[in-house]
């Protein structure tokens, strides 16, 4: 807490913290929503190991170039050790912990605008590469930049093997079937780059009355096949929180399609957005539905997903 407080007062020197509340949520930065005495209170974002330099540019490119409900970025900077970037406080609750509640219906809309949205995305950020996205500033404002390679089924079978590697012991019954799926997998799709927002989900967004009203977290964005990013979404976004997860793919893509042509979704496409959505940076196996499924339980999520995929990719 005085760390965070230390920062505030670093970067809004003009004005009188009252109070900081610390988010729980995230693994590769802190974030904390700090309240001022006699200004309007901020959301502050900051990280000692990595630069969040890319992701605050980011943030506002997308906010400027698309309909995407992103909380407006005031500053992006550095203090001492820390890379920062501060935003301003958007209303609504964290949709994690009250979409699985929704009736369909709510449901359907959310899904629908989130397609809408990578749809706009897509639409605004192409790149000649695939990989890690940079930013540069010149003297027009920033630029973004991935890493710029022929060989893009190299890319994306060394993505595929990262997540395959980072997979804890209960997962070794598939290990060798998500190898060869990989190595032998079909690739006819729109290769052709786009910006791959790979944690768009209503994990990081906020909604109130039943409406979107801010999309958070552009950290370590990747340029990729539009069609890996409709995957992870679809995932993250219908499976990840109801059983019955297809009226919710049907209404992202109908999102989608309002704004341009859904892209090629190979099935090791899929199978890759699963595998990458496992494990956490730190390797923990993640907790899909709401309440949150853990040990077991949420392996076996995890596995029986896997398994379909890869039955689909054997039969093939």
């Amino acid at each position: 807490m005085t760390q965070d407080r230390a920062l505030a007062a670093a970067v809004f020197p003009d004005r009188s913290v009252a109070s900081i509340s610390a988010s729980t949520a995230g693994n590769s930065k802190r974030t904390v929503a700090v309240w001022f005495e006699t200004a309007d209170p901020v959301v502050l974002q900051y990280s000692t190991e990595t630069s969040l330099e890319t992701e605050g540019h980011l943030a506002r490119a997308i906010s400027d170039r698309t309909t995407v409900p992103v909380p407006p970025v005031i500053e992006i900077g550095s203090h001492e050790s820390s890379s920062y970037i501060a935003s301003e406080l958007a209303p609504g609750e964290n949709l994690h912990s009250r979409f699985a509640g929704f009736d369909r219906e709510t449901q359907r809309h959310i899904a629908r605008k989130f397609g809408r949205y990578l749809a706009e995305i897509h639409e605004k950020f192409q790149f000649e590469g695939v990989g890690a996205v940079n930013s540069t500033t010149g003297p027009d404002g920033p630029r973004f930049h991935a890493t710029v390679t022929d060989d893009f089924e190299g890319w994306f079978r060394r993505y595929a093997r990262e997540g395959i590697e980072a997979l804890p012991e209960p997962f070794d019954p598939v290990r060798e079937r998500l190898e060869a799926a990989i190595c032998s997998g079909r690739y006819e799709c729109d290769w052709d780059p786009h910006l791959f927002p790979w944690d768009l989900r209503p994990g990081n967004a906020l909604g109130a009355d039943g409406e979107l009203s801010a999309v958070l977290d552009w950290g370590d964005p990747l340029a990729a096949p539009p069609g890996l990013a409709v995957a992870k979404a679809k995932h993250l976004i219908a499976d990840w929180y109801v059983a019955d997860a297809e009226p919710l793919r049907v209404a992202f893509d109908d999102g989608y399609e309002s704004v341009r042509t859904s892209p090629t979704v190979p099935t090791v496409f899929e199978l890759v957005a699963v595998l990458r959505s496992a494990v956490d940076s730190h390797g923990v196996v993640t907790r899909p539905r709401y309440p949150e499924w853990t040990g077991e339980k949420a392996v076996q999520f995890h596995l029986h997903r896997l398994t379909d995929l890869l039955s689909v990719t054997d039969a093939v």
